[in-house]
């Protein structure tokens, strides 16, 4: 693969979402689809490209292509309440095997309108299999301190653990563990950090250096969720 410069997102990226937004029908996609492709289809294509590279000489396990790991910008509204036809957002994800489908010790990207998604990048293991998940949680339990130690590194870097979708009460079987921070970390179902993006810097193709940058800081829960992972394979 070539080396690609990405030049940032068209000053008509969040633009042509709003308006998106509010028209949502085909036959006004259709007939803004240059501006869809110009200013916010291929510009997400060159940053996939550009952060594959990136992302392998800092040696970050992040891979994907620059169309096959993106997000549809139509929907699928067969089970939604909101049968509106396309996403706010445009969004992609790369991963250890370079699909977009595992979601484990993944790296995403979302360009969004505010009131939705916004605009953020996110490392994470998301949604993991059943026997990752306790495998973790068994390992936050067996070895704390290489889990502080994680969390540590994060927040060194600036970073902190997502408490979203956070369980309220301890998962069976762990009922037992009294210290603070570990419960807490039992009660995630996911382990992620997010980072911001400010929607004025899109344009800009500093958002490259950013997200290599957050990616490094990241690095520590994705090597910490591998380890453990590492421990599934027979």
């Amino acid at each position: 693969m070539s080396e690609t410069v990405f030049k940032g997102f068209g000053d008509k990226a969040l633009p042509f979402l709003k308006a998106l937004d509010f028209h949502q029908n085909r036959e006004w996609f259709l007939e803004n689809k240059d501006l869809f492709e110009a200013h916010l289809l291929e510009p997400l294509g060159d940053l996939i490209d550009d952060l594959i590279i990136r992302f392998e000489k800092a040696g970050l396990p992040f891979k994907g292509d620059r169309k096959k790991s993106q997000f549809r910008i139509k929907r699928d509204t067969r089970f939604a309440k909101d049968k509106s036809p396309y996403n706010r957002h445009l969004s992609a994800l790369l991963s250890p095997d370079g699909s977009k489908w595992p979601e484990s010790g993944c790296f995403y990207v979302c360009i969004g309108l505010e009131d939705y998604k916004g605009c953020y990048a996110a490392v994470a293991w998301w949604q993991q299999k059943p026997e990752l998940l306790l495998a973790m949680r068994k390992a936050i339990v067996e070895k704390p301190e290489n889990y502080r130690a994680m969390v540590a590194a994060l927040k060194k870097g600036g970073l902190t653990l997502s408490d979203y979708d956070r369980l309220k009460r301890t998962p069976r079987g762990f009922e037992t563990v009294v210290d603070a921070d570990l419960i807490e970390a039992l009660r995630n179902r996911h382990f992620a950090v997010r980072y911001p993006i400010d929607p004025d810097g899109i344009t800009s193709p500093a958002l490259a250096d950013e997200l290599l940058a957050f990616a490094t800081k990241a690095k520590p829960l994705i090597d910490w969720g591998r380890k453990i992972e590492g421990t599934l394979v027979s």
